[in-house]
């Protein structure tokens, strides 16, 4: 196939491309390099399979020219993390939601047979159900899940509408090799690895005991290509690991000194996905354990070192706007 991936010079984005490359598809990655690198493409583009092209899905233009001749596309573009989208809920709002509309609208024009969608675990915002299911309420917390479910939502008209062919995946706490390490306080793989690179204490937030549905890098690429692959439209899956590790655990298996730093608000105590749907009728199981994708990151460790090295002092400073706006609801 003739594939388009949007962001696919970012952390899951590579890892897809790399993987559509290995089963012999032509890959065309657009991507703005906010967050992106090259360098996460050099395998891809030696096979001579793989083009990146930098462009902006904000800019119509590009993406026009990016869709055209392409089959399948893999919709991963978009602005992450809480607090810049408490920040600059505009821009959050102009790339993922804007975005993703002038993505969809190329690739009608242009006639693409797949469409698979990125979307978030955090539109569930505080769930009460696990694990939780499609069918659990979607109600966002902040902008960055706020924008990543009008985003699907978006999806899942223009295929309703427009009988575009389309699939959107929620994915749960993603992590493996190339999570992003530079920018602002994000994921604790990446708050954690570049303290453990460094030799400081891990920040413990709360009590530690609160769990993440943490799931391999290379276990969601399997899930977009097997969405691609099948025949299904108008359809949410959950993309999670079937299992659900506290932060505990995760300090406990990257050993060294810890301290802790306080529970913020808007955060779940648990993230488990129901994945029984992705399961069933895409024939998706995720390979990678929790321990045995921990070793493999903790293999790299040196490279985490140009990660910030994250205290309870600057995380203090950059979550200020998370405590203000979601700790007063």
């Amino acid at each position: 196939m003739k594939v388009l991936v949007t962001g696919g010079a970012g952390f899951i984005g590579s890892h897809l491309t790399e993987r559509l490359v290995a089963a012999g598809h032509e890959v065309l990655v657009l991507d703005d390099m906010s967050s992106g690198r090259k360098a996460n493409l050099e395998a891809a583009i030696a096979t001579g399979r793989c083009r990146c092209v930098v462009g902006d899905i904000r800019d119509r233009a590009a993406v026009e020219a990016a869709c055209d001749g392409r089959e399948w596309v893999f919709h991963l573009a978009g602005r992450a993390d809480i607090v810049p989208s408490i920040e600059n809920p505009v821009t959050y709002f102009e790339v993922n939601v804007t975005g993703t509309l002038n993505v969809l609208e190329a690739a009608r024009h242009h006639g693409v047979r797949r469409f698979i969608y990125a979307a978030s675990s955090s539109c569930y915002g505080i769930a009460t159900t696990f694990p939780t299911p499609e069918t659990a309420p979607v109600q966002p917390e902040y902008p960055y899940a706020l924008t990543k479910a009008q985003g699907e939502e978006l999806v899942l008209h223009w295929a309703q509408l427009y009988g575009m062919p389309a699939v959107s995946l929620r994915l749960f706490n993603v992590f493996g090799p190339r999570a992003r390490t530079s920018g602002s306080y994000g994921a604790v793989f990446g708050v954690f690895l570049g303290q453990r690179s460094r030799g400081l204490p891990l920040t413990i937030v709360g009590d530690g005991e609160q769990t993440r549905d943490f799931t391999y890098v290379t276990d969601v690429a399997a899930a977009f290509e097997a969405a691609a692959e099948s025949s299904l439209t108008r359809r949410v899956f959950n993309v999670g690991s079937g299992g659900h590790y506290s932060v505990n655990h995760l300090a406990n298996l990257l050993g060294g000194p810890r301290e802790t730093i306080p529970k913020r608000p808007g955060e779940p105590d648990c993230t488990f996905a129901d994945t029984t749907a992705i399961r069933r009728d895409l024939g998706w199981t995720p390979a990678v354990s929790f321990e045995e994708g921990v070793a493999r990151m903790v293999e790299e460790l040196p490279e985490w070192r140009s990660a910030p090295a994250w205290t309870p002092d600057t995380i203090a400073d950059a979550t200020k706007s998370w405590f203000r706006y979601l700790g007063s609801k």
